[in-house]
């Protein structure tokens, strides 16, 4: 397989390339999108896959790059935590999609991302990471069987993607083995078809938990990760076509404004799984059109809400501790292990939201006191 220079023209091409570029972002998608169904029994996970699938296809035809839609983590892992209902979902995905818009029109993300301290957004990561960790094994701990299979393929598959150019599908694996466990020892559940989308209007107290728990902790991470990391790695991969942040921050606000509303998850994208798709062969939109229609295929399967049951739980435990890990490595490339370090704990302790502001404070204080001794020298 030939290796990409980063400077061929974008465009939209179906590929064996792509084609295996397209799954490299599935390992983050499935396990928060399917914990969020199991605990919210008021959301519909079809409609998730169904607008994400949606979102990816658009994406290819619009940046014509391998331009990845991922769920939320900071939403999601707060959501499996706490199990918060739909309109608390709802509500933070408006938040969080309006505010992308506005600063995505006005070109303010580069002037606020330069103001969240790096060891800040590592904090947030450390501290999510270890609420996956702690909700995994409740999972875990009843179905030590099967969640140990599970660790070991996502494991190997792990090692093997790290050394060769094999895409890591070992998310997909191990749900296909937990679905044909549970339909041998269940049965086929009913044919049925996906539900029509409905309009869900979130409660007054649906938005104050939904900025508070949800919106709040999520507002960094996407600022950092999902827009300006993403940003700087497009400029890295594709020089001649990389993608302003702002353009990012607009295509995240319309998303979520138009598919929170009728059932979807908030998304966003995401510079880890931009390397991902890249780093399995993905050069152009084609691979994100090929991942939509994979996802739109999970949607229809997904249709009939028996399919969640037939899921051994220790399936969904290892991939919860896959997309821990995954944040945790990213979270020790931190400026203060002090800061990072402080996040974490009050996350398990308080909360995640209580733990950023304590961060940000954290963070200032340290910053203006290397400062002072600066000057002072």
């Amino acid at each position: 397989m030939a290796e990409s220079t980063g400077t061929e023209e974008r465009g939209v091409r179906f590929t064996l390339e792509e084609i295996a570029g397209a799954v490299g972002d599935f390992g983050t998608i499935f396990p928060i999108l399917l914990g969020v169904a199991i605990v919210c029994p008021d959301v519909n996970v079809s409609h998730f896959f169904l607008f994400l699938a949606a979102w990816y296809i658009i994406a290819g035809f619009y940046y014509r790059l391998p331009m990845p839609i991922e769920p939320m983590k900071a939403i999601g892992a707060i959501v499996i935590a706490e199990g918060l209902c739909a309109g608390e979902i709802v509500a933070s995905g408006l938040v969080v999609g309006a505010l992308f818009l506005v600063l995505g029109l006005v070109g303010g993300m580069t002037w606020i991302g330069e103001r969240i301290p790096r060891s800040v957004v590592r904090g947030v990561q450390a501290g999510l990471a270890l609420i996956l960790l702690r909700t995994s094994l409740g999972y875990i701990i009843p179905d030590a069987l099967f969640a140990a299979v599970s660790i070991a393929i996502i494991l190997i598959f792990f090692v093997a993607s790290q050394r060769t150019r094999v895409p890591d599908v070992s998310a997909l694996l191990v749900l296909g083995i937990g679905l044909a466990a549970g339909i041998a020892t269940q049965g086929m559940p009913p044919f049925r078809l996906m539900p029509l989308p409905a309009l869900v209007i979130p409660m007054p107290a649906d938005f104050i938990t939904g900025i508070w728990d949800l919106a709040l902790p999520q507002i960094p991470l996407t600022l950092t990760n999902a827009i300006l990391a993403t940003s700087l790695l497009t400029y890295d991969l594709f020089p001649k076509q990389g993608v302003n942040p702002d353009r990012l921050s607009r295509t995240i606000g319309v998303m979520n404004l138009v598919s929170t509303p009728l059932g979807g998850f908030p998304m966003c994208h995401g510079a880890g799984g931009l390397a991902a798709m890249y780093r399995f062969g993905a050069r152009t939109g084609g691979a994100s059109i090929v991942a939509g229609i994979f996802i739109l295929v999970f949607a229809l399967a997904f249709a009939p809400p028996e399919v969640l049951t037939l899921i051994p739980f220790g399936v969904f435990g290892a991939l919860l501790v896959f997309v821990a890990l995954e944040l945790g490595k990213h979270s020790i490339k931190t400026e203060s292990y002090l800061v990072t370090g402080t996040i974490a704990v009050l996350t398990l302790a308080i909360g995640l939201t209580v733990a950023f502001i304590v961060g940000m404070v954290l963070a200032y204080v340290i910053e203006r006191r290397k400062s002072a001794a600066a000057s002072r020298s």
